[in-house]
């Protein structure tokens, strides 16, 4: 087995696990939130997706989708750049997005991704993508470190997701 092919496992399990969480929901209950300070389905997904976007374009060597395909427009966010860190309460209960739009920014996300895995071998694992940290960040410590970011989120939309057919939010 080929590191490729791991990598193309471990970021099809992130989108399975992201369609488990959020397909068939209502926007309303794709922004359920258990209390105040929690996160709801739509921020994990919008967020995680953003995590793979941004930190992502100078592996796979393209643009964020988010604002050249217009996301940014599309999730009512023109022009911001935000991932999500350091959002409060008042930002997780603003994303609001349409189950198509988020669904479909994750999967235009995810396809980017996808498409550049089958490409990547040991030289390519091993050339830097970012000088801005001492070591500087190899290809593949920052695919397995996305990875490591959006399964944790992915798992904690899923359980969201158990929850809301649980109590039938």
């Amino acid at each position: 087995m080929e590191s490729s092919d791991l990598l193309v496992e471990a970021y099809s399990h992130i989108t399975r696990i992201v369609h488990q969480a959020a397909d068939d929901l209502s926007q309303e209950q794709l922004a359920y939130r258990p209390e105040e300070g929690s996160n709801s389905i739509a921020w994990l997904v919008w967020h995680l997706t953003r995590i793979q976007d941004s930190h992502l374009k100078n592996v796979v060597q393209l643009e964020e989708a988010w604002l050249t395909e217009q996301w940014d427009e599309r999730f009512g966010m023109a022009g911001s750049t935000g991932i999500g860190f350091g959002d409060g309460p008042e930002e997780v209960a603003a994303m609001r997005p349409p189950r198509a739009i988020l669904l479909g920014y994750h999967d235009r996300v995810a396809g980017r991704v996808l498409d550049y895995l089958p490409t990547v071998d040991a030289e390519e694992l091993d050339r830097i993508v970012d000088t801005n940290y001492d070591p500087h960040v190899k290809a593949g410590i920052r695919l397995m470190s996305v990875v490591q970011d959006n399964t944790q989120h992915a798992g904690q939309a899923r359980y969201l997701r158990g929850m809301i057919d649980r109590l039938g939010v």
